[in-house]
């Protein structure tokens, strides 16, 4: 019999613009399923354009299909094994753990092809009720289907919130398939980019440049290893760029905007035959001279989406102190505070904010 309380705090999605804060049924553990008592949950850049009314709730077939617990990057301790569960993932209750935001199918031909972060059911934490709500509320439970990793107990509170997104730039700074001699832009210096710069700098690229509107994270770029800071509001980026390359144009261009205007740019900056590197959600359709790609550069262009078998690697990293969480992860909200938390979350005046249960 469990000691668990039958009701918790959430954060409960019910369309755009219609969170509320609600007592809620706690999750129990079914068959090879695991409760954990979540630790914190950061708040992504989707999750705030979700809670301002993009497109992901329209269509036919939404991406986000509440009422839902929103929520992807959490990490928390078990507190609940369900039968099975011990024995599948070699866990047992205080552990400290995270899973990774997709919930594979194991059926579809991407699944059982290895290529599970592209399963065609696609279901994810924090936006699919049926599936499983995500890490904004006190305990969240992970599907028998999850895919789920040991957080060290001596890795910090900020490292093990940045977990998710570090494993996401992993993925992306692999995507662009970086080399020693490469000129290398990220466009964009929030949480992913100062991430994907971290990542970036350890494939010791021949010069690695990024672009933001703000100078402070401009001033954090250069410390997690950038050579070369632009603000395009001050300066004119692609010249910068061109003249750094004898004319050519970047070799990578990654963009972690998340603005129609990092699409454009890049498209510009970027050198024949160069790699694009697309990771960035955007809340609105973006446009562009399409022909630039194949006409008149012959460009690579690549998405990047979610953070396949990168999550050891990104825990690994923090363990070795390769990477880091500090000056990243700004701020810290309790759950009762969470409509505080999301105003700081959209504000130039924080980087990663986490609520914790």
């Amino acid at each position: 019999m469990s000691n668990l309380p039958e009701k918790m705090k959430a954060v409960v999605c019910h369309g755009p613009h219609d969170y509320r804060f609600k007592a809620i049924k706690r999750p129990a553990a079914g068959f090879r399923e695991v409760v954990i008592k979540v630790d914190g949950c950061g708040i992504c850049a989707g999750d705030c354009k979700a809670n301002d009314g993009a497109q992901m709730f329209w269509g036919d077939d939404p991406w986000i299909k509440a009422p839902v617990v929103p929520g992807h990057e959490f990490y928390g301790r078990v507190a609940e094994l369900g039968e099975g569960s011990a024995e599948k993932y070699k866990l047992k209750v205080g552990d400290r753990i995270l899973a990774e935001q997709i919930v594979p199918c194991w059926e579809c031909r991407f699944c059982k092809s290895g290529k599970y972060w592209m399963c065609e059911t696609h279901d994810i934490y924090g936006f699919q009720k049926e599936v499983a709500d995500g890490g904004m509320a006190e305990y969240m439970r992970f599907s028998e289907r999850a895919i789920i990793h040991k957080i060290p107990d001596e890795l910090s509170e900020k490292d093990a919130a940045l977990i998710e997104p570090m494993a996401c730039a992993i993925h992306t700074v692999r995507r662009g398939e970086i080399d020693l001699n490469d000129v290398v832009v990220i466009a964009g210096a929030g949480p992913l980019g100062l991430c994907m710069i971290q990542v970036a700098k350890l494939k010791t690229p021949k010069k690695l440049v990024v672009i933001d509107a703000i100078d402070e994270r401009l001033e954090l770029a250069k410390k997690f290893g950038a050579d070369v800071v632009i603000n395009p509001l001050k300066e004119d980026a692609i010249k910068l760029v061109k003249e750094m390359t004898e004319g050519y144009g970047c070799d990578v261009y990654i963009e972690a905007t998340g603005a129609p205007i990092g699409v454009t740019q890049g498209l510009e900056m970027i050198r024949k035959l160069g790699r694009f590197v697309e990771f960035s959600v955007f809340g609105k359709e973006t446009t562009v001279d399409w022909s630039i790609i194949g006409d008149r550069k012959e460009l690579d262009i690549r998405g990047a989406h979610l953070g396949p078998y990168s999550y050891e690697v990104a825990i690994d990293l923090f363990s070795r102190g390769l990477v880091s969480a500090d000056d990243i992860v700004t701020h810290f909200y309790s759950i009762d505070d969470w409509e505080e938390a999301f105003v700081m979350a959209k504000s130039a005046d924080s980087i990663k904010v986490v609520i914790k249960p």
